[in-house]
């Protein structure tokens, strides 16, 4: 069923996490207010600061008064994560298209004023940024290759070669959204996963400006582990296959001592062959505990239902300057 479109234009709600960023504060509002000039309807800006230990949460209560554009500031009480502070904006969110946009500026503000028109062309579920060509150093551009390439293998082959960072999705597809809260999960594969009309924007990726990327090696993995257990069976299914290729090694391995035993070949059982076999269904078993203990470890930390992330503080800031 086609949702009733008003004659209104719809509005735009920007999502924004905030973590050690405070020295891209000041171009950020600039952002935005280009954002706010370039589109028809109403327009808010949401930033979430994700436990951040710089000034950033103080420097935005001062500036956001100021600012020609409502907004909303939401402090979490700890460092959660960028997903689940994206997921906190998305849920304060009141328009029509919510957006998300990264607050080092890498994305250029465009990419959302395109979002807006293609849903008023389109009224798609939701937008992906393409990115084309990226102005990092050749060390991230490797890194960001290899993890997403692996990320396409393994969890959402239809995820684009360069991966995701910024989408904007429609009210109702934000609904549904809203409805999976799953624990140590992934954001961007519920987006693939929810399906919908979807649509991409290219864009480049500008330099980074200010500072350095919070988003680290160790948090992709995590990401990427995350991402593998909620939304595979990958493991378990390389488990079963190593496990019988196991087995074939080991009933293989038993018709050869055997018959080295009848034909006489063998006096006495060999040192190094019976270490070397233990060792490694030692180290098999080993793994498939481990594989096995992580879904089961997902599943349990699903079923506490603890929230993914705890507001600190809301604050509203809806005046106008004229």
């Amino acid at each position: 069923m086609q949702p009733v479109l008003s004659a209104l234009p719809p509005s735009l709600a920007v999502v924004i996490p905030i973590y050690r960023n405070e020295d891209s504060l000041d171009d950020l509002l600039l952002a935005l207010e280009h954002i706010r000039q370039s589109v028809e309807g109403a327009f808010e800006a949401i930033f979430v600061v994700d436990g951040s230990p710089d000034r950033s949460h103080v420097l935005l209560r001062e500036k956001l008064p100021n600012c020609a554009f409502p907004a909303q500031l939401v402090a979490l009480t700890r460092n959660f994560g960028a997903f689940p502070a994206i997921r906190t904006g998305l849920e304060m969110s009141r328009s029509d298209i919510t957006a998300v946009m990264a607050a080092d500026l890498q994305e250029p503000p465009e990419l959302v004023i395109g979002f807006y028109e293609r849903f008023i062309a389109m009224h798609y579920d939701v937008a992906f940024g393409l990115r084309e060509a990226r102005k990092d150093p050749m060390s991230s551009k490797l890194a960001s290759t290899a993890f997403w390439a692996i990320y396409r293998r393994m969890v959402i082959k239809d995820i684009p070669k360069g991966g995701v960072d910024i989408f904007a999705v429609s009210k109702e597809f934000r609904e549904r959204l809203m409805l999976l809260n799953e624990a140590h999960s992934s954001l961007l594969a519920q987006l693939f996963w929810l399906g919908g009309k979807r649509e991409f924007v290219s864009y480049q990726r500008r330099e980074r400006p200010h500072g350095k990327s919070a988003w680290t090696l160790s948090k992709k993995l995590r990401y990427l582990s995350d991402s593998v257990f909620a939304f595979t069976d990958l493991p378990v299914r390389m488990l079963t296959a190593l496990g019988l290729v196991s087995l074939a090694f080991t009933v293989l391995l038993g018709f050869l001592v055997l018959a080295a035993k009848l034909s006489g070949l063998v006096h006495v059982p060999g040192y190094a062959g019976t270490i070397l076999t233990i060792l490694f269904f030692g180290a098999f078993n080993s793994l498939g505990l481990g594989i096995v203990g992580t879904y089961a470890w997902h599943a349990f930390e699903n079923t506490k239902a603890r929230p993914l992330s705890i507001k600190q503080s809301v604050e509203f800031f809806e005046k106008e300057i004229k």
